[in-house]
């Protein structure tokens, strides 16, 4: 038998599958489901800071960060009435008690306001780690790059004093120098980065001029997003990285391992083909190991990184070239 654990954030994981943050984790008999399926670890649905500092009945118009977190007012009228934070913690608590997986809780955030007291509460719960999933979007141009880059030093800076909890960050690839802004995130004292954050992709009702949301759900195509940053900076941050977007099938899982990822995180195929696809990307990737002859995770984990890869500089192009892209 192989053995397929993996440490993240400081936590042991009996596999590298962990479901990540979304409508599949808002309930205890979900994650029940899933853990029986054999995730690793489940990350709950995100509460917005929103929810947490200013509650469903209060108007977001005038709060400061709205315009450079456009999707949050609308999503918080709607969503905060059915998760308050008093349910968040009750998940939590309900959550520990019916699985034996770690169960690490979510925040979206842009700012380091009063939310970060709720943390504690969090850590209180019981959860066995916090993701804070945090951007702010380069739109407004009255923000330099170092103004938007000092936000998230402000809310590690806080939230590391706060909790003795692993924390990790999912961040975005909007950054002018991802590579420095990454390995300088990786000193603030966090256990894990997540390569990377999703977002709400608008579009256009061309007959009822309404603004939509599209690309829902990730495509496997969008693994390379992950992958190349996964491979460069694996062996370069002080953390482990965790890869999310795009992973839909063992190979994506085994892909990004080799890159240096200690865990993947998925939820699209799930809402395509259930938690039981768990157990069968489980089973591929211990056929995988045996073909290989692994007889653990440790023995492949980063072994197509930039560092250890015979090719590096192929992580590098960035144009296409007929010899990598097989197109005249």
């Amino acid at each position: 038998m192989v053995n397929l654990s993996t440490n993240y954030m400081g936590l042991k994981l009996k596999n590298p599958i962990i479901v990540g943050s979304s409508g599949l984790t808002n309930s205890v008999e979900n994650i029940k489901e899933a853990a029986a399926n054999g995730a690793a670890a489940v990350v709950l649905k995100s509460l917005f800071e929103e929810q947490i500092t200013h509650g469903a009945s209060h108007t977001l118009v005038q709060d400061e960060y709205s315009n450079i977190y456009p999707e949050a007012e609308d999503y918080v009228r709607h969503y905060t009435r059915q998760n308050d934070v008093d349910k968040y913690i009750t998940l939590i608590r309900e959550s520990k008690k019916a699985v034996d997986i770690p169960i690490i809780a979510s925040i979206n955030c842009v700012s380091s306001q009063e939310w970060i007291d709720f943390a504690l509460k969090i850590e209180e719960a019981g959860a066995d780690g916090i993701e804070l999933n945090v951007f702010v979007l380069p739109s407004d141009p009255h923000h330099s790059a170092q103004d938007n880059e000092k936000v998230y030093f402000e809310i590690l800076e806080k939230i590391t004093k706060t909790i003795k909890i692993p924390i990790a960050l999912k961040m975005s690839y909007y950054f002018s120098s991802l590579a420095k802004m990454a390995l300088n995130l990786s000193w603030t004292g966090i256990s894990g980065l997540v390569f990377f954050n999703r977002f709400f992709s608008p579009d256009i009702d061309i007959d009822k001029f309404e603004i939509r949301a599209s690309n829902v759900f990730s495509h496997p195509e969008e693994l390379a997003i992950s992958l190349r940053w996964v491979a460069m900076m694996s062996t370069k941050v002080h953390c482990d990285i965790a890869a999310s977007t795009g992973i839909h099938d063992s190979k994506s899982v085994i892909k990004q391992l080799l890159a240096g990822a200690k865990a993947v995180q998925i939820a699209s195929v799930l809402y395509k083909k259930g938690f039981q696809e768990i157990g069968v990307m489980l089973k591929e990737i211990e056929s995988w190991m045996e073909k290989h002859k692994f007889s653990s995770t440790d023995q492949f984990i980063g072994r197509m990184s930039v560092k250890e890869a015979d090719n590096p500089a192929a992580y590098e192009r960035v144009q296409f070239m007929k010899h990598f892209s097989g197109i005249e």
